[in-house]
């Protein structure tokens, strides 16, 4: 099992992570955007939340805003891929991609070990995916494919 640190990230006080409920797609592509992701159609990018293996969001209790997501697609043999990572910019950014990517790569050790994991997610994500243990292509390459 892959190492993971003890200590123990708290979110501030007022948010909370939300993995059952489906956020609107036009506050998760607001997020999108401000994160410097692409953003999808908001019908599009529900349907892929909904038939995704499971999501994270983090949402504020006071506002109706997302703060923080990540989904997951997986064949629950081989792989498993995050997608649409991605955090508010401002102080707790950091803190936010941290808890979401702990929160994930636990739930994918737990329910689908061995897989292999693969992420798409934006620059502002790289500190966080290094520090957990991913190691970020030093070429640049953005897609792999397979000729038959």
């Amino acid at each position: 099992m892959q190492y993971f640190s003890k200590k123990k990230l708290n979110l501030p006080d007022g948010f909370f992570i939300n993995s059952t409920e489906i956020p609107p797609a036009r506050l998760i592509n607001n997020l999108l955007i401000s994160s410097g992701s692409d953003f999808f159609s908001n019908e599009k990018l529900y349907q892929a939340i909904k038939t995704s293996n499971f999501f994270f969001a983090i949402c504020n209790e006071n506002k109706r805003q997302v703060f923080g997501f990540v989904r997951v697609t997986s064949d629950k043999g081989l792989n498993a891929n995050l997608w649409n990572l991605c955090a508010q910019p401002g102080k707790n950014q950091k803190l936010f991609y941290t808890i979401l990517l702990r929160l994930t790569l636990e739930k994918i050790n737990r329910e689908m070990p061995g897989c292999s994991i693969s992420v798409q997610a934006p620059q502002s994500s790289f500190d966080s995916l290094e520090e957990i243990g991913f190691v970020l292509d030093p070429n640049g390459i953005r897609v792999m494919g397979l000729r038959i």
